[in-house]
């Protein structure tokens, strides 16, 4: 088919219209306020608080060391910048590309007594160090009878989608890990919460997955507390207090959740919005309370639906809160599908507006 100048040209137009407009991002960032008790703070986003965080481990603990694909200069997000300088080179160094092998020295070095931190270029890679931290990892307290650990073992990688990643810079494996005893996973939604959670994995005694909303690292700016602080892992965090529906998520998805739940508020529904934080071993507590209360529950995560955590929290819930229920458990999540396909990502993530349609059917089922 052969279209006219006089057609060609308004096309051009809303094409690039549309295309520039899908550069935006799919959320707003709601800035997290610190604690006063924390004392001074300063601006920082989530990539610089990164940062930070390691720096204060380095500088508090000298068995700390810090290794993966190209930390030594800063890492492909610069969240080692200068480490290497300051620490030397036998505490923060390159490693060959190899997963499987990061994480292999990883534990041994925990074993050995060091607080071991690895970096995962990217989370879409950690697949080739799944035997690593799943059969050896997470297992080795276990078949040791608690004769060795290699609890002090990190492991951080950039996570999540971002608006033009495509298929390997842009998923969410969490849940490939939520059947595995013996780990951690956690996921932070803000600088102020990734400093104090990130300390909590480096001083856990069992092995910890953290994974970072790379789309988070320049754009989450907030007044992040200086000094050293914690934040309880397997502890949800209810965000803002409501009677009619839960609302749950974690990472980047929290803040669409927020806005959501400001969308809802002009039609006179009251939501409930609770940050997981931690998705191994989360908070059965807090969400049940809190859908006891509601009588609905609403999970939403980037990664694809079936078998997501969403899946389990569903049913978890369905199984403690059944008669507490108003209506079904609604999942609004990835597509199962390639996560995330490049020209159509727009269409692909949870938006603001299914997640909002899925509240409407809740209230009026």
């Amino acid at each position: 088919m052969i279209l006219s100048i006089s057609r060609l040209i308004p096309t051009l137009s809303t094409c690039s219209s549309f295309f520039t407009r899908r550069r935006l991002a799919h959320f707003t960032f709601f800035k997290d306020q610190p604690d006063p008790s924390y004392g001074p703070t300063k601006e920082m986003n989530l990539c610089q608080t990164i940062q930070n965080t390691i720096d204060i481990t380095l500088g508090n603990d000298h068995t700390a060391i810090v290794f993966g694909e190209d930390v030594a200069f800063g890492g492909v997000f610069r969240c080692t910048a200068d480490l290497r300088q300051k620490y030397g080179a036998d505490r923060v160094f390159n490693t060959p590309l190899c997963e499987q092998g990061i994480i292999g020295f990883g534990i041994g070095a925990a074993v050995a007594g060091t607080t071991a931190i690895a970096e995962i270029q990217f989370a879409d890679y950690i697949f080739p160090a799944y035997d690593q931290i799943v059969n050896e990892a997470a297992k080795y307290r276990y078949r040791s009878q608690n004769l060795f650990n290699c609890g002090r073992l990190t492991i951080r990688a950039p996570w999540g989608a971002v608006g033009h990643g495509a298929l390997y810079h842009s998923q969410s494996p969490e849940a490939q890990f939520m059947h595995t005893p013996g780990i951690k996973v956690v996921i932070p939604r803000s600088a102020i919460q990734a400093k104090g959670l990130l300390l909590s994995c480096i001083k856990d005694d069992n092995p910890c997955i953290f994974f970072e909303p790379k789309i988070l690292y320049r754009s989450a700016k907030e007044d992040v507390p200086l000094k050293e602080y914690t934040i309880p892992l397997s502890k949800a965090e209810i965000i803002s207090e409501g009677t009619d529906i839960t609302l749950v998520s974690w990472g980047t998805q929290v803040h669409v959740l927020r806005e959501v739940a400001q969308l809802a508020a002009k039609e006179n529904i009251s939501c409930e919005v609770i940050d997981l934080r931690t998705i191994v071993p989360w908070d059965v507590d807090t969400i049940c309370q809190s859908v006891s209360k509601t009588g609905r529950l609403l999970i939403s995560h980037e990664a694809p639906i079936t078998g997501g955590v969403g899946a389990e929290i569903a049913a978890t819930v369905s199984r403690e809160c059944f008669l507490n229920l108003e209506a079904p458990v609604e999942r609004i999540c990835g597509y199962d599908i390639h996560p995330i396909p490049h020209v159509f990502e727009p269409f692909y993530f949870p938006s603001k507006w299914r997640c909002l349609d899925a509240i409407k059917r809740m209230m009026n089922f």
